[in-house]
């Protein structure tokens, strides 16, 4: 009797010792909150609405999208940093709110201490697109034109530091030419004025454009991926034209508060990747005009770090500010 009461007692330390372990085993033990740092109906909440009512199947509990717009996404971050480490708060995080923001503005978060990773989910490269006047084909065309006419030609983007604007800044440092940079208030000011031709391009993400190149409105002539995307399989990528290593892509991935219990955030990686390699999320995506791009915790971690080095150069480089 008395071993097994001594056996018991072990059994009871053990599970106390190691709350990560319990907490896995419960979990989730109440609805999940997905929470979007952007209003209904753009690709984040369609991708976030998404991925919630899918994890709420696999687990058999309810996830609860939560649309948290402002200053750029970095206000639903800033939520998901102060929320209880117990894997039941997510946030979907992106480019801008994650490697961009933090560079270029001051934000009540650090992206590397605040928030453990789980996945990458979905990624849209960018997409090179001119107007179909322009007597360019190729990267190679339009690097030629433009430095026979240095300071010649304009580029629309979404505003000064956003991904457009950036993106482009380090492609013309990549091609060593001389664009004049043309800011709007938003990706459909750009587009507009780009389709008109009062602008010659625009490097903004494969979201933006697919409806235009579709109808034939704009020309993409490279992608900013280091893969073709499946959404432009015919167009190469700037890697392709003679680039190496050259990527600008828009991305987005699911994140917990710091401290959340690494077997929690390995259920929720094993099941989002599950989620996003189902046929039906490629469908989803895909109408979107995106790809499926899942990582291990560790790899999205990394990617993160990565991307903020690339983008913080990119805003010394360029000097970009907030408008």
């Amino acid at each position: 009797m008395r071993t097994r009461i001594r056996i018991a007692g072990s059994f009871v330390a053990l599970l106390l010792a190691s709350p990560g372990l319990v907490s896995a085993q419960a979990f989730p033990a109440k609805p999940l909150r997905i929470i979007i740092p952007f209003p209904p109906g753009g690709a984040t909440d369609i991708a976030g609405r998404y991925i919630a009512q899918k994890l709420g199947e696999s687990f058999g509990q309810q996830a609860i999208p939560d649309n948290r717009p402002g200053a750029n996404g970095t206000i639903a971050l800033e939520l998901t940093a102060k929320a209880p480490p117990d894997g039941h708060t997510l946030v979907i995080g992106q480019t801008g709110n994650l490697a961009i923001s933090p560079g270029l503005t001051k934000v009540n978060y650090d992206p590397a201490r605040d928030f453990a990773p789980i996945s990458l989910v979905i990624a849209s490269p960018h997409a090179l697109a001119v107007h179909p006047s322009l007597p360019v084909h190729s990267l190679k065309d339009l690097i030629s034109l433009a430095r026979s006419k240095p300071g010649k030609l304009n580029y629309a983007s979404t505003g000064s530091g956003s991904a457009g604007h950036l993106g482009m800044e380090l492609l013309k440092k990549a091609t060593r030419t001389d664009v004049l940079h043309v800011p709007y208030k938003g990706a459909n000011q750009g587009l507009t004025d780009l389709v008109a031709g009062h602008v010659a391009l625009m490097f903004t993400s494969v979201l933006s454009t697919a409806q235009f190149q579709k109808s034939g409105k704009v020309r993409v002539i490279a992608v900013g991926s280091l893969e073709r995307s499946p959404s432009l399989p015919d167009v190469p990528t700037i890697v392709e034209s003679g680039y190496p290593g050259f990527e600008v892509i828009s991305w987005w991935g699911m994140l917990a508060p710091a401290a959340t219990p690494k077997e929690i955030v390995a259920r929720l990686n094993s099941e989002i990747v599950k989620v996003m390699a189902a046929s039906d999320a490629r469908d989803r995506i895909g109408a979107l005009g995106a790809d499926i791009m899942t990582s291990t915790p560790e790899r999205f971690a990394a990617y993160i770090k990565s991307e903020q080095a690339k983008w913080g150069q990119a805003i010394k480089d360029s000097g970009a500010r907030v408008d």
